[in-house]
């Protein structure tokens, strides 16, 4: 049962760490600077930069290990059943 738990707090912390990288990195909109773009909050040249793995190697990680302890947990309850 431990693995389980431990494995689900892992996976939603890499979840919420990937968000906060996702977030934390730039801001979301911008002031438009035309009256062309006064339809939109967008900003311009968003780019998909921050989801690469170089600035979330961390959360992936974190899921990575909570996916693991989830897969064994499980197993382990499977067994025993």
């Amino acid at each position: 049962m431990w693995a389980i738990l431990a494995g689900a707090f892992l996976f939603i912390c890499g979840v919420l760490v990937m968000t906060w990288e996702a977030l934390g990195r730039r801001r979301l909109s911008e002031p438009p600077h035309s009256l062309e773009n006064s339809q939109t909050l967008e900003p311009r040249h968003q780019g998909l930069g921050f989801l690469g793995l170089t600035r979330n190697w961390h959360a992936a990680a974190l899921m990575a290990v909570g996916a693991v302890l989830l897969l064994f947990g499980a197993i382990r309850y499977a067994l025993v059943l």
